[in-house]
């Protein structure tokens, strides 16, 4: 198990970088295609409508193929497509590649977020995966520093090349490491992403209540009714987090541009302190929530963003927008992946498949919101822009709440049928 995690850490390095070095070149391509902020915007919308598909399609490719081998597909695809971005073609083909580059990113997250959480034991979860989405951290964070002394250079173009090279020796290391006994079998099943391997183990203690209801057949994708109002809250939950999270960190340097009049070669730093701060929150993200419980950990880092955001919106002075910034890395630095374990704690038995939902509902809301996101800079400037996505953590907050009140409606119905 130690092996595939440190192998899922690498990947989520990968994924990290990928996800951001849009938003950390963004301003040097609208210069060079000469772009609008919508039109930027169509770019990672495109990517994340493939993220999009990978996920959703993540299923019906690791039944054929098995897991390392969805995994070799996607990454992959994001290898070819990065090194495709590395030749700046025409504006055309750069929006038709988007979509490979993000179903390759999006397939690699679902796919490897499952097998962690599937496969660490039950009560280091939450530490497996706040180790994993630490490195997604460490990755978005070395991107825009390793951008900005690119663009300082004026070989900003090299952060495609760079990723296509990193991306491509994970590739190698899937395609070539071997992890030992019942991993390797399990990995390598051919079974509808939902399903476990044939182990003896695969079915073993699964809870009473809504866990129990999540693995009976019937209803909509194998899920019982039951379930279905917690799922749906989920999916919106992931939908706004993702989509406000990509949102501000690819327009994070454009906004630090025009509303505190910082540098083009100076704003990726500010990028890097989010990423770096989301770092530091994930190193302890994990013990936390697992000596607090998921819930209480999630209420105070939902309600610490809103507040942080809030505060963004009303200042536009630069030493304080940097100190929001950071606490806002810190605030968000778990918030995605202790949500997916709660998630799959709610509704057990249906780990792959609830991940690959959920992920993919991330994925919607990566692909909308900066989209609009780009409409509101245009449009509206960038203050305007922060007041979009201080209400977008306060609806995250507010569907946060009925989440939990749901999950606890549900397992007090279990304790009480159970007596």
């Amino acid at each position: 198990m130690r092996k595939l995690l440190w192998l899922g850490c690498l990947s989520y390095l990968v994924i990290g970088l990928a996800h951001v070095i849009g938003g950390a070149v963004l301003e040097q391509m609208m210069a060079k295609y000469g772009l609008s902020y919508r039109d930027s915007g169509q770019w990672i919308m495109n990517q994340f409508l493939g993220f999009l598909v990978g996920v959703l399609l993540a299923p019906t490719i690791t039944s054929k193929v098995g897991k390392r081998g969805g995994v070799l597909i996607a990454i992959g695809l994001l290898t070819i497509s990065e090194a495709a971005y590395s030749l700046l073609p025409p504006w055309g083909l750069m929006l038709a590649i988007a979509p490979f580059a993000g179903f390759g990113f999006g397939m690699t997250e679902a796919v490897v977020g499952a097998m962690v959480i599937d496969m660490a034991t039950q009560n280091g979860k939450a530490s497996a995966m706040s180790r994993v989405e630490t490195f997604f951290g460490i990755g978005a964070f070395l991107m825009p520093t390793m951008a900005g002394l690119l663009i300082r250079h004026d070989i900003w173009q090299l952060s495609f090349p760079v990723l296509a090279a990193m991306s491509g020796i994970m590739f190698i290391l899937w395609l070539t490491m071997q992890f030992g006994g019942e991993i390797d079998d399990r990995i390598s099943y051919h079974g509808r992403l939902g399903d476990q391997s044939p182990s003896p183990q695969g079915t073993a203690g699964m809870k009473q209540g809504l866990s129990e209801a999540g693995v009976r057949k019937g209803g909509l994708l194998g899920y019982h009714p039951q379930t279905l109002p917690f799922l749906l809250l989920g999916s919106l939950f992931f939908m706004v987090y993702v989509g406000m999270e990509m949102s501000f960190s690819n327009y994070l340097p454009s906004i630090l541009i025009e509303q505190s009049n910082v540098a083009a070669a100076n704003a990726p730093a500010a990028l890097s302190l989010f990423w770096g701060t989301m770092i530091a929150g994930r190193l302890f993200a994990g013990r936390l929530a697992d000596w607090a419980g998921y819930s209480r950990y999630l209420l105070f880092a939902t309600a610490g963003a809103a507040v942080v955001f809030v505060g963004m919106a009303l200042t536009g002075q630069l030493t304080t927008m940097i100190v929001l910034i950071g606490l806002s890395g810190l605030f968000f630095s778990g918030v995605f992946g202790i949500a997916l374990v709660y998630a799959n704690e709610q509704i057990q038995g249906m780990t792959e498949r609830t991940t690959s939902l959920l992920v993919a509902s991330g994925g919607l809301g990566g692909a909308l919101f900066p989209r609009l996101t780009g409409w509101m800079m245009d449009r509206f400037g960038a203050g305007n822009t922060l007041w979009m996505l201080s209400a977008s953590i306060i609806l995250l907050f507010a569907l946060l709440l009925v989440m939990l009140v749901l999950g606890r409606r549900h397992h007090a119905g279990a304790r009480l049928s159970r007596g």
